[in-house]
């Protein structure tokens, strides 16, 4: 369904959400002439500019008895368990209940531990001028809004 024929306002097509952070179907709210602008999520509702979904890049490596092909799936799931296993060394001996409950307009320092109503407990990892930061959770990382 990502690579719809002839998109029409109110048709479905694929897209990436901001909301969500992955690929779900949307509505096609606003064109301009043939191009797709605007979509709403049939997941989240959120309405948000289209990202096409991307298709699944390779790259040749070479291994021992020729080129052998590597997706970037092969390569998320090796950072997710190197993610996951961070997060479990720098969240496992802390205290929860130290956790300052996440705002968008909370301030935060690296290393701080936040408690997010979706997506749990996680630790700053990286604060970025003026407004975001990088917050390792469980199931991986996330850029959040903050004020500094």
């Amino acid at each position: 369904m990502s690579s719809v024929q002839n998109p029409t306002v109110g048709g479905h097509i694929e897209s990436k959400c901001t909301k969500c952070g992955r690929v779900t179907n949307h509505t096609i709210v606003a064109m301009v002439e043939a191009t797709v602008v605007n979509v709403q999520c049939n997941t989240c509702e959120g309405t948000h500019k289209y990202r096409p979904p991307k298709a699944a890049r390779t790259t040749k490596t070479k291994a021992s008895g020729g080129a052998r092909r590597v997706t970037d799936k092969a390569a998320s799931a090796k950072k997710a368990t190197a993610d996951q296993e961070e997060w479990q060394q720098n969240v496992r001996d802390r205290d929860p209940a130290a956790a300052v409950d996440y705002t968008m307009d909370g301030s935060f320092e690296i290393e701080d531990l936040v408690r997010h109503p979706v997506f749990g407990l996680g630790q700053v990892v990286a604060v970025f001028k003026p407004n975001k930061m990088e917050v390792l959770f469980e199931q991986g990382r996330k850029m959040l809004r903050c004020q500094l």
